[in-house]
């Protein structure tokens, strides 16, 4: 009887452990959809100062940048051209040959926008970092974040943890390959952000 109980035990506690597990990933991950999502695709009034924070992505060989890349790109120049954002903060990885930010900026000024309407992050090299240098060093109050709307979600919560008044602008213009993999993927990221802004 006592081993028919041990091995009950035994069978039990890793069950409850995974319950328990699972049902704090779903919670987090409710709590920081469910803060931002009325503020996706929505924009401040005319007379506010707003700056685009375009989220980097990956740039190929050759300086082209990848799909949803340039969906982000094309998202936040479309919100430039219609008077929605005054300067787009283009943020990444500003390193190597084929820098995003080097990259991004070209293609900015490419499709019309000014290099004066244009600020260089090349030390976002996460969610996070570009959030945190976004209002820290870069002083930024009103933001449109620019990022597929997977992204979007914890993009926005942080930046409303760090206390800049944000909305979103979903890049989605396309399918991408890959996606069931990135979705599953934000599920830990958003824990993970979650953490850093619960403590920081």
């Amino acid at each position: 009887m006592k081993i028919l109980k041990k091995r009950a035990l035994l069978l039990i506690l890793p069950l409850a452990v995974a319950a328990c597990c699972l049902l704090f990933a779903l919670t987090v991950n409710l709590i920081v959809i469910g803060t931002v999502r009325r503020d996706i695709d929505e924009v401040f009034s005319e007379e506010t100062p707003v700056c685009a924070v375009v989220l980097g992505a990956k740039v190929h060989e050759g300086g082209r940048l990848s799909d949803m890349l340039r969906d982000r790109m094309d998202t936040a120049i479309s919100l430039y051209r219609n008077g929605s954002v005054q300067t787009l903060l283009l943020s990444g990885d500003g390193s190597g040959e084929w820098s995003e930010v080097k990259y991004m900026k070209l293609y900015a000024m490419e499709q019309g926008v000014p290099e004066e309407a244009i600020l260089e992050d090349p030390e976002g090299y996460s969610t996070y970092e570009t959030m945190h240098r976004a209002k820290h060093v870069y002083g930024l109050e009103n933001i449109i974040a620019v990022t597929q709307k997977y992204h979007l979600y914890r993009a926005m919560y942080i930046a409303r943890d760090m206390g800049m008044n944000v909305k979103g602008a979903s890049a989605d213009l396309d399918v991408y390959s890959g996606q069931l993999y990135r979705d599953c993927r934000e599920i830990l990221a958003r824990i993970k952000d979650f953490g850093l802004c619960l403590f920081h």
